[in-house]
């Protein structure tokens, strides 16, 4: 490659600070060792959409590899967070920001993964020759015979597919009979393979990678059987239909990984497919209908979605219709949906259309205003809603959520952000038994990058602080700190925005 051709790795990153990303130094100081093994070490999936989008941020920004770590490196645990949020795309970029002879094992490792992530198997091709002596024998003849067929050589292809059917420990079953499909899909192959999945027991990168490459349908039963990060990457498999499709496309924009605008772009593909008759009564139809119909039949509309689907949708139909909510101006007749067109607004990051209807709410009955107007007092960028010790005594004292977590989380929430006093914060958390303060290893770590100056470090601490299946599961003291921190760091909407999401998902 002619030098002048190459790319440094030392900064590397999507988005600049001009973007929307965080400033090249948003890591300053920090040990590179240290944030890599927090990354390593991160379950993700995360349970909050707005902190998965702060993280995703804070990884795709153009910054330096901090001391401690190799460049290469540090862009390949990036990389490989992305890819177990369900930002397979996303980590992709990354990887490819890399010329592959800087490819260290590592990033090796990474590259596979984030190929297979998102189902194109040509992207392991320039890895084979290299990387079948760095490890994992089992896949790299098969990546061969696949590269070749997909050349148009389907001589060597065949005879790459026979050896490795000979090779003692190498693949067998289903992930041969799907290499074998991808050698099929090139020229002068003359291989053509039938999957079934009878008897395949869990669902592997390699399977998912090889299968969605090929148009294979993969059974739903099969997903139950790893993350809900393989069911975004799911979402935006190309050869799949968009009604199978459609349940990982709600799960990935309930994650992050898809904005209001995908999702919403995703329904009118599905719309384009009915004809005039079938989609007045489906949810594409409801959603244009939400979009350019009256006001009672906007808000019918409305309501419609966000009843549609099964459990654990509901958040995702808030995603969906949040730019249609915003259409709608407060009425007396919405009393009822105040609620859910607060949450849908915040869900897309309306914040400043949300905040609209800061009057309306303080003016409704408290048990029809509490959830809309709890989400204000801690989402709207100033306080626009009555904040005093009375209202917040109303919502705790009408709250019938388990141990009261919604009325803890409130408080956390509104300490985090600085928008109780002391005093109101203590009586608060000593009502409701809910220790904000108290230090750990954790809390240390968040106090020094605020200290530091490190919007980054601070981001990646926060998704160590969500370590949990779902929003019931993560502590409000955790919630309070990170607000805090994210506060302190620059990062006010994230905050914000994380804060109206906890109240809008317990």
């Amino acid at each position: 490659m002619p030098e002048q051709a190459r790319r440094s790795p030392g900064i590397v990153g999507t988005i600049g600070e001009s973007q929307g990303g965080l400033a090249v130094d948003a890591f300053g100081n920090a040990n590179g060792r240290f944030l890599s093994t927090l990354m390593r070490r991160a379950r993700a999936p995360l349970p909050s959409r707005w902190a998965h989008i702060a993280v995703r941020r804070a990884l795709l920004s153009s910054t330096p590899a901090p001391a401690g770590v190799h460049p290469v490196d540090w862009i390949a645990e990036r990389a490989w967070l992305l890819i177990r949020m369900g930002e397979a795309d996303a980590a992709r970029m990354l990887v490819q920001a890399v010329d592959v002879d800087r490819f260290t094992p590592k990033m090796y490792d990474v590259a596979v993964q984030a190929g297979l992530a998102t189902a194109d198997p040509v992207a392991l091709c320039p890895l084979s020759e290299r990387g079948r002596s760095l490890g994992n024998t089992r896949i790299w003849p098969l990546v061969r015979a696949m590269c070749a067929g997909l050349s148009g050589e389907g001589g060597r292809a065949s005879a790459e597919i026979n050896q490795a059917r000979r090779q003692r420990g190498g693949a067998r079953g289903i992930d041969l009979l799907l290499a074998e499909k991808v050698v099929g899909a090139g020229s002068g192959t003359r291989r053509a393979v039938t999957i079934q999945w009878d008897g395949v027991d869990r669902l592997t990168a390699w399977r998912f990678g090889l299968a969605n490459a090929t148009g294979v349908v993969i059974p739903a039963s099969l997903f139950a059987t790893t993350g809900a990060q393989a069911r975004a990457w799911q979402a935006r498999a190309p050869l799949i239909t968009l009604a199978e499709r459609l349940p990982h496309a709600k799960k990935a924009a309930a994650l992050g990984v898809f904005s209001n605008a995908s999702l919403v772009q995703f329904y009118s593909m599905m719309g384009d497919e009915l004809d005039v008759a079938e989609i007045r009564d489906s949810d594409p139809g409801r959603l244009q209908l939400s979009y350019i119909g009256s006001g009672p039949d906007r808000i019918a509309a409305l309501r419609a979605l966000w009843r549609s689907g099964g459990q654990g949708d509901d958040y995702a139909n808030h995603v969906l219709t949040a730019a249609a909510s915003t259409r709608l101006r407060p009425d007396k007749s919405f009393a009822d949906d105040t609620g859910d067109l607060v949450g849908a607004m915040f869900a897309g990051g309306f914040a400043r259309h949300a905040q609209r209807w800061s009057g309306f709410v303080d003016g409704l009955d408290g048990s029809k205003a509490d959830r809309g107007w709890a989400m204000l007092a801690v989402g709207a960028a100033e306080r626009s809603v009555d904040g005093g010790n009375g209202r917040i005594d109303a919502f705790i004292g009408r709250d019938a959520s388990r141990d009261k977590l919604r009325s803890r989380l409130l408080v956390a929430a509104l300490a985090g952000l600085g928008r109780i006093n002391q005093s109101s914060q203590q009586r608060f958390s000593e009502a409701l038994k809910l220790p904000l303060g108290g230090q750990n290893s954790w809390t240390r770590a968040l106090d020094s990058a605020v200290r530091s100056g490190q919007p980054g470090s601070v981001a990646l601490l926060a998704a160590v602080g969500m370590q949990a299946p779902d929003w019931r599961s993560v502590p409000p003291r955790h919630l309070y700190r990170i607000l805090r921190a994210l506060r302190a760091s620059g990062q006010d909407y994230a905050a914000r925005m994380i804060a109206a999401e906890a109240l809008s998902r317990t």
